[in-house]
């Protein structure tokens, strides 16, 4: 009796031990993808804050006539031709005494953005009265010399590891001294589409992008899917078709989307011909991926409904047809949202498809139409990355996160609807 008694002593210190192991396992695996998660989210935010706000540079403007209006016409059209970039460089060459050669000429006439020489035009064209006077004016400073303002360690590189020059170095310090030099948010970055300058790069276009080709996927996958589900689930009859559509679903959810992506291309493009890049085109793709996720989330949500429901509905004369769509579904939609919100929020965030049918061109326009050539923000994030110029790295950072927020919002959506419509049964 003793011996046995022992035996189950040391059995239960053997099984304690298991599961102290285990927890302390689990908790250190979670401690990892904690530490792995804010890694992550310190390099994003670090690096992507920066790009919400960008440098301009105040600048004396001299509006000379001889070179925007040398008949003195006022001819909107001959100010607009006016070689307004040449106005800027003189401009900025009387912040600095010294006599400067044709490449220091040009080496300072890249403090500015080339964007600025379409503001001074337009500017003049509204008000003419300038035209042969001098105004303070605060212009959109270049790429190079917003990185390394942003980035003031980068000062203490070697002149050939650095963006600017020593010459150009030192003017821009001047401008600091002389209080020259202002941040603000960066405007272009919300309201303008991509660009091949970083400061004139925005990320509206991807979003007008992302939003017309989600309301596709919408409109298409939310109806043909709960249709689907609900005949699978409620009316279809248990047979070996149905078991084999069932099964192909269900392998369907899991198969990788660049495979859609390739489908798209056969079908839509090559075969139907519509227009490559465009919203219907993508939303179409997406919508051929989603059509499963949100099937398997409207037969999920029909099961969780009790068969009593069916069952009284049935007893007090209803069809099966009514009993499930004026009874069960209206209980199911909650968890039929949840799904198609989760749903669309993968869509969101997927590139794979979207290359495969040229949405990766590089487009200026903000889309107005389905037909319109277009990108979306996942696909805008891999140009930004892909693209040499040191300015689009905080740009590449502010694209994740802008996606990061609109993926945890849709998240939080769907978390929302099932904890405020879900029944407990």
């Amino acid at each position: 009796m003793t011996n046995n008694l022992d035996r189950v002593e040391l059995s239960l210190v053997g099984r304690k031990r298991s599961e102290r192991l285990f927890k302390f396992y689990g908790f250190l695996g979670i401690l990892i993808a904690f530490l792995f998660l804010i890694t992550i989210l310190y390099s994003v935010i670090s690096q992507g804050q920066k790009a919400f706000f960008t440098t301009f540079i105040k600048v004396n403007i001299f509006f000379d006539s001889e070179i925007i209006d040398p008949q003195n016409q006022r001819n909107d059209e001959d100010i607009r031709y006016a070689n307004f970039n040449k106005i800027i460089t003189e401009s900025l060459k009387k912040k600095f005494p010294e006599n400067l050669n044709k490449n220091d000429s040009k080496e300072l006439s890249s403090f500015i953005s080339s964007s600025e020489a379409d503001y001074l035009s337009e500017f003049v064209v509204k008000n003419k009265d300038y035209i042969g006077k001098y105004k303070n004016m605060w212009l959109l400073a270049s790429s190079n010399i917003d990185v390394i303002v942003k980035n003031p360690e980068m000062e203490d590189l070697d002149e050939e590891d650095r963006l600017i020059s020593n010459k150009q170095l030192g003017w821009l310090n001047q401008i600091r001294l002389n209080n020259e030099l202002k941040k603000e948010l960066n405007k272009n970055f919300f309201t303008k589409a991509d660009s091949t300058e970083p400061e004139q790069a925005g990320i509206w276009g991807s979003l007008v992008g992302s939003f017309l080709t989600l309301l596709i996927t919408l409109v298409l996958s939310f109806p043909v899917a709960v249709a689907a589900g609900v005949f699978l689930e409620e009316l279809a009859p248990k047979n070996k078709f149905t078991e084999f559509l069932e099964v192909n679903i269900n392998n369907l959810a899991a198969v990788p989307s660049i495979i859609y992506g390739l489908l798209g291309l056969a079908i839509f493009l090559n075969i139907m011909h519509l227009p490559r890049s465009a919203p219907i085109v993508g939303g179409m793709v997406l919508a051929l991926m989603t059509l499963p996720t949100i099937i398997i989330a409207t037969r999920s949500s029909l099961k969780s409904v009790p068969p009593s429901i069916r069952e009284a509905a049935i007893g007090l004369g209803a069809t099966r047809f009514q009993s499930v769509v004026d009874h069960v579904l209206p209980l199911a939609i909650p968890g039929i949202m949840t799904g198609t919100i989760i749903g669309m929020s993968r869509a969101l965030g997927e590139s794979a498809p979207l290359l495969m049918i040229g949405m990766v061109a590089f487009i200026v326009d903000v889309p107005t139409t389905f037909l319109d050539s277009s990108t979306a923000l996942p696909v805008q994030i891999y140009l930004w990355k892909s693209t040499a110029a040191r300015g689009f790295v905080e740009l590449t950072a502010a694209g994740v996160i802008v996606l990061l927020v609109f993926l945890i919002l849709m998240n939080g959506l769907a978390v929302f609807i099932r904890q405020k419509f879900e029944k407990k049964w």
